[in-house]
């Protein structure tokens, strides 16, 4: 009953881990303007994401355009785009795998063995979704900060992180936390693939054969006792 909640509350979180990182993969802002110097004071903001950038205007006016040529855009970007997709698919497969595995359903019928090998299978899917995320989310921060402190770049290309940065950061830890606690509600295996059933404080499969007790007399003291000559 225990593991059967751990399951339901593990799947939530990442089933919300994976729709947060569906957001980061449409938000703009992955970068946004870095107010330095006189550029306090200007009356709009950019924001680049990974499929367009947008100019929001203090007015509340707001222009986005997509990106024209895929292959002139920085490697970061390039990958986050294939990255994030991938995240996507990998979210959707592993919480259609992660709900044939759960112990509330009736998929694999009363196979244990099968049950606890498709959670587990979910589980890792979704470390890996959170991985996916994780990487071009950080790679794209690290870009930001060194461009932010590269004295060759000019001021008015310096990028500060956006939302969408931190957002994905949340994700990929709450997806990566779900599926280890996905993986870790599977049931006990002994060796051999076999689960352990009934007592399983200690186990008296390979312990050694013990010979029975002797008979004891049978004595009763209700009938009198009799000598015979």
């Amino acid at each position: 009953m225990v593991n059967t909640g751990m399951q339901l509350i593990s799947f939530t979180c990442a089933v919300t881990g994976w729709i947060m990182a569906i957001a980061v993969t449409a938000l703009p802002q992955w970068k946004v303007s870095a107010f330095i110097g006189s550029n306090i004071l200007t009356s709009e903001i950019k924001w680049e994401g990974i499929w367009m950038n947008c100019i929001y205007q203090t007015t509340g006016h707001m222009q986005c355009k997509t990106y024209d040529s895929m292959l002139a855009l920085p490697p970061d970007i390039q990958a986050a785009r294939a990255l994030m997709c991938l995240a996507i698919f990998m979210g959707w497969l592993s919480c259609t795998v992660s709900c044939c595995g759960m112990k509330c359903t009736t998929c694999a019928g009363d196979d244990r063995r099968a049950k606890a090998g498709i959670a587990l299978s979910g589980g890792v899917l979704f470390i890996l979704t959170g991985l996916c995320v994780l990487i071009p989310v950080s790679w794209t921060a690290n870009t930001v900060v060194q461009d932010f402190y590269n004295p060759n770049v000019p001021l008015m290309h310096k990028r500060e992180l956006g939302q969408a940065i931190y957002l994905g950061w949340a994700s990929a830890v709450i997806l990566m936390i779900s599926g280890a606690v996905l993986s870790s509600t599977c049931p006990l295996m002994e060796r051999g693939g076999r689960y352990r059933r009934g007592y399983i404080g200690r186990s008296f499969a390979n312990s050694p054969a013990t010979a029975p007790d002797p008979p004891k007399p049978i004595t009763s003291n209700n009938l009198p006792l009799k000598e015979y000559v």
